[in-house]
C-alpha cells in the first residue's frame, strides 16, 4: 500500500472488543495506555474504554454472550520511544511478543511493535517517522 497522506478520524467511531477475561485486559490495556498517553475514559463492572475502543465482558449487554474474534489493533505513538515503551509495557501486563520494535518495510520510517493481547488480538503501537501535522490529534466536544 503506498500512502503520502494519512488522515485521522474520518473512518472509525469507535471499536469494542469483548474479551475472556476482563481484569486481564483491563491490566492489559491500562499500562499500554499509559506508556501512549491516553488515559482510561472510563468503566464499569462489565466495561472499560479510551477514545475510540469499547472493552467489555461477555456478559456485557452490547457482547449479547459473544466474544469478538481475532483483531489487528494499531495504536499512533509519537515517536520510537513509545514504541518501545509500549512493547515492554505490554509484555509486562501479560502480553505475547509478536514482533518486537523495528522498522519496517511498509514505508521508510515506519517504526512498530507487535504483541498479542490476553485475547490473542494483535495490538501495535506505530510511528510513522518524522512528518508535520497541522494538529496533535482532533478534540471533539458536544
Amino acid at each position: 500500500m503506498e500512502t503520502n497522506e494519512i488522515y485521522r478520524g474520518r473512518l472509525i467511531d469507535h471499536i469494542q472488543l469483548v474479551v475472556r477475561d476482563l481484569p486481564a485486559s483491563r491490566r492489559f490495556y491500562s499500562a499500554v495506555f499509559e506508556v501512549l498517553g491516553i488515559p482510561l475514559g472510563g468503566s464499569g463492572e462489565d466495561y472499560f474504554w479510551a477514545d475510540e475502543l469499547f472493552i467489555s465482558s461477555r456478559d456485557s449487554e452490547a457482547a449479547q454472550g459473544v466474544l469478538t474474534g481475532r483483531h489487528h489493533l494499531a495504536f499512533q505513538a509519537r515517536d520510537r520511544k513509545m514504541v518501545d515503551a509500549f512493547y515492554y509495557a505490554a509484555l509486562k501486563a501479560g502480553g505475547r511478543d509478536n514482533g518486537r520494535p523495528g522498522e519496517r518495510a511498509y514505508h521508510p520510517g515506519y517504526y512498530g511493535a507487535f504483541v498479542l493481547d490476553p485475547d490473542g488480538n494483535n495490538i501495535e503501537a506505530v510511528h510513522h517517522g518524522e512528518a508535520r501535522q497541522s494538529a496533535p490529534y482532533v478534540r471533539v466536544t458536544f
